[in-house]
């Protein structure tokens, strides 16, 4: 199959192997399977005798150990691409686009989808999902909201339907139509989309969904990309020319210049410019801050992206608060297991209303409530809706003799604003750090941005410091700016780390140095443990290629595994992998290939020395999008298989 199953598809295996979780538009994966433990003495780095389980975890010392890390610019190798076909899969809708790397300036987008809401552009699907009872993928977007819809209300509750959450599409068959040759699997390139703040456990998920779906293989990990969702409308929106933008600032202009003296947003960047780009989704915000740099036209990200949960489901949720408030949560959650597909008209009508509100909008705002939602409530509370409304004693809200609630533009700017504040609060918090003051450019992207709400509450509280700019596909910025990446992945030549990231490691024990409850006598030597050997520090500048190198060796003779265990934190003041505020977040695992002739080479006179010494030389790429590792035995001159695996913990 080629169409939009394909990786849908995926979505039942991750099912049975662990618990879904669907939150406020997100989704998290709990796993079932028990981590790995040291039963297996083969893959196991533990010293025996160990007192703490934390010492169980730090048996490797660093071959050549060093205070800083040392790096070395990788260079990358080009493969080449028929087509570039980028996925942006939003909490709300997801789309698709792709590009003929002939032609690299045409981003062809997804065509319409048939169905769509009253209101509402359908240039994308909305992202809802339909699983059977047995956990089988059924359909995806208008198709599955449609199917759940006409279920009977007792059927519906056997089924899975997901909305507004994050997973992924992709469909072929378009990009097959305007080909003039057939194309084969390795001639096409795959973008995905995930927001910056996301971290590294879940950009593998999204990456390992894409391998079981089929969309590429394990052995071509360089034909997929993850690209971070600002960042994307980043690249785009540093090309954008004057006619393609909105100025929200609309500032006197007097002999092209503004009347502080300033130069205005022009036909285009220049080189130097700096700018932030908040990407403003239907479930997170993300920021970046970017430079264009001299002369290649290449970005410097400036500051750690950041961000937080603040998107336009909050909207969503607010609404909802406010029908409990008014119609009891018990009902609420009652109407939506017995009404399932009333539920969603509910929310459909909401979300048309919600896109057309705007400041200063004079007459109220009418939603449909469904009759059997009307029906429901009078079966249920033994009194009418009316009367519920009356009772409430919430005055912006009225109701209609044709079945409707009207919400006052002040009841609509009460569900807007614990939202929109939140968004404004982050981005005046990120403009006061260092390295972002003096950016005089703030572009809103997203299909939030697209809110009048939003747009003149950002110009009332931003206006003043930068000017706001909203390019005029809002919508379709990330995913063109993804095809853009697709094409030239070298095009962000810097940026920050988001985290510290280390492994934990034995080092010689120094006394008055190290704490005693860190000595750790192995072998009649006194080591220290819990040391985290550092490879990267938060909001350090990382540039494309440049790699951390790390040597290791085994700690037993035959050994034919290494589990190195990854740990990182939001701060750089640590020492031990058991300070405050430091995780385990992953582990490399290195399978020796060779370990049986490498021990058989050693000989009887040196009693094993050669192979207890012997090197794995590992590096770690950090400037890229998602942490790579490989590794070389010394020794041999041969490529170790090497692995990060983020979700086992």
């Amino acid at each position: 199959m080629c169409g939009l199953e394909c990786l849908y598809t995926a979505w039942p295996e991750y099912a049975r192997v662990g618990q879904l979780i669907v939150v406020n538009g997100y989704f998290n994966l709990q796993s079932n399977m028990e981590q790995r433990t040291c039963d297996d003495r083969s893959a196991c780095t533990s010293p025996s005798g160990s007192p703490s389980p934390s010492r169980n975890e730090c048996s490797i010392t660093p071959l050549t150990p060093s205070p800083s890390p040392r790096t070395e610019v990788r260079p990358r190798v080009a493969r080449p691409f028929s087509v570039v076909v980028a996925i942006d899969f939003g909490t709300t809708s997801s789309g698709y686009a792709f590009s003929f790397t002939e032609d690299p300036e045409t981003i062809h987008m997804m065509r319409r989808w048939e169905g769509g809401d009253p209101g509402v552009a359908n240039q994308k699907s909305p992202t809802c999902l339909l699983l059977t009872p047995d956990l089988r993928f059924h359909s995806f977007g208008f198709a599955a909201r449609d199917s759940y819809h006409d279920l009977d209300p007792e059927e519906a509750r056997h089924w899975l339907y997901f909305d507004k959450f994050k997973m992924k599409i992709h469909s072929t068959c378009e990009v097959k139509d305007q080909s003039s040759s057939v194309l084969e699997g390795n001639e096409v390139r795959w973008v995905i989309t995930v927001p910056a703040v996301w971290r590294q456990p879940a950009k593998q998920f999204m990456r390992e969904a894409a391998y079981l779906a089929g969309l590429v293989t394990p052995d071509s990990p360089e034909q997929l990309l993850i690209a971070l969702e600002p960042e994307a409308a980043s690249i785009y929106c540093r090309k954008l020319r004057l006619h393609q933008v909105i100025d929200l600032s609309q500032r006197p202009i007097t002999n092209g210049l503004e009347v502080d003296g300033s130069r205005p947003f022009d036909s285009s960047f220049r080189q130097g410019d700096r700018y932030i780009v908040a990407d403003c989704g239907g479930g997170t915000v993300d920021l970046t801050v970017h430079q264009i740099e001299q002369p290649q036209g290449t970005l410097k990200e400036l500051y750690k992206a950041s961000g937080g949960p603040y998107g336009a489901v909050g909207v969503d949720l607010a609404f909802e608060a406010m029908l409990c408030q008014i119609f009891g949560a018990d009902f609420i959650e009652n109407f939506k297991a017995k009404r399932p597909a009333a539920w969603v008209d509910l929310t459909i009508a909401f979300e048309a209303r919600k896109r057309t509100a705007a400041p200063g909008r004079a007459n109220s705002l009418n939603i449909s409530l469904p009759f059997s939602f009307i029906d429901f409530y009078k079966r249920h509370r033994g009194q009418s809706v009316e009367t519920a409304l009356r009772k409430s004693n919430m005055n912006f809200i009225k109701w209609s003799s044709q079945g409707m609630l009207r919400l006052s533009a002040e009841a609509m700017n009460e569900l807007f604003q614990p939202t929109i504040n939140n968004i404004i609060k982050h981005i005046e918090n990120l403009m006061q750090k260092e390295e972002v003051k003096g950016v005089r450019f703030l572009f809103l992207v997203g299909g939030f941005a697209e809110s009048p709400m939003l747009q003149r509450a950002a110009q009332n509280a931003l206006g003043r410091n930068c000017r706001i700019i909203i390019p005029h596909d809002v919508g379709l910025t990330i995913l063109k700016g993804a095809v853009l990446f697709g094409l030239d992945p070298t095009v962000v030549r810097v940026r920050r780390c988001p985290l510290t990231y280390g492994v934990g490691v034995l080092n010689r024990f120094v006394e008055g140095r190290h704490p005693r409850d860190k000595l750790l006598i192995k072998d009649g030597r006194e080591w220290c443990t819990d040391i985290l050997d550092r490879f990267v520090s938060i909001d350090q500048s990382v540039a494309l290629g440049e790699v951390v190198r790390r040597s290791y060796t085994p700690a037993r003779m035959g050994q034919r595994k290494i589990i190195i265990n990854i740990y990182c934190s939001d701060t750089d003041d640590i020492t031990y992998i058991t300070d405050p505020g430091v995780r385990k977040c992953g582990a490399i695992t290195l399978d020796l290939l060779e370990s049986g002739a490498m021990a058989a080479s050693a000989g009887d006179n040196d009693k094993g020395s050669a192979f207890e010494r012997r090197e794995i030389r590992t590096t770690m790429q950090f400037g890229d999008t998602e942490i790579k590792v490989t590794a070389v035995d010394v020794a041999t001159g041969r490529l170790v298989r090497a692995s990060i695996d983020f979700l086992s913990n």
